[in-house]
């Protein structure tokens, strides 16, 4: 037999010997983690994405110029109960936008508030004939998109996808109340007179559903 002593043999680590070095790998791998992670707090600067859309951004800088655009298309109540009653399409054609279900039509008037329901008050609008009821959404809840489809320069194009789009409708809302609502007493504005320019959708030519953009108490 030959003689083995002196003979280098590698042999497999032992049990232990292996559990002890890959709890050693696993620490390493752990602290090079930590030393590539940022925490960042929810609701910091830093958690804010590059060029993400910011609804509250988009309706402080959005709102003026939409307001600027509806009272500069705005037709009096009473010119356009006459072109709507005439002819509605070719009224919408003269005076209104594109919009989903129906044209969205700028409008003004002054007149006597009435009954409100949910937030919603009947306005007597002189020049305008009794089998149009007349209406103005004054909150808490403001519906619809009417200002943000009122004129036609806002598209889904614009955004990045769906939600974005109906944020941004939201935002507009948002801020008409902050800005608009917020200076009245809604609450208490039946009998009284109000001046409103303001947009709605035409669908029912006897029915106004106006979502203002202006609204003084006189």
């Amino acid at each position: 037999m030959s003689n083995l002593v002196g003979t280098s043999i590698n042999s497999p680590p032992k049990p232990r010997l292996r559990l002890i070095l890959g709890s050693v790998a696993v620490v390493v791998l752990i602290a090079a983690m930590a030393i590539d992670t940022k925490v960042v707090k929810i609701g910091s600067e830093a958690d804010s994405q590059p060029n993400a859309f910011s609804p509250e951004t988009y309706g402080a800088t959005e709102f003026p110029k939409i307001q600027a655009a509806i009272e500069k298309r705005a037709v009096s109540a009473d010119t356009l109960a006459t072109a709507i009653a005439a002819n509605k399409e070719a009224a919408a054609k003269q005076y209104g936008v594109p919009g989903g279900v129906g044209p969205e039509i700028s409008v003004k008037f002054t007149g006597v508030v009435g009954q409100a329901k949910s937030g919603i008050y009947t306005v007597a609008v002189p020049g305008v004939p009794s089998t149009v009821t007349v209406r103005v959404q004054t909150g808490p809840a403001i519906n619809g998109t009417d200002l943000r489809d009122a004129t036609g320069t806002v598209s889904f194009e614009q955004f990045t996808n769906q939600i974005e789009y109906q944020n941004a409708g939201s935002a507009l809302n948002k801020e008409m109340k902050a800005q608009v609502l917020s200076k009245v007493d809604t609450a208490n504005l039946t009998g009284k007179t109000i001046s409103v320019v303001g947009v709605f959708q035409l669908i029912n030519p006897n029915s106004w559903l106006v979502t203002p953009a202006k609204l003084d108490v006189q």
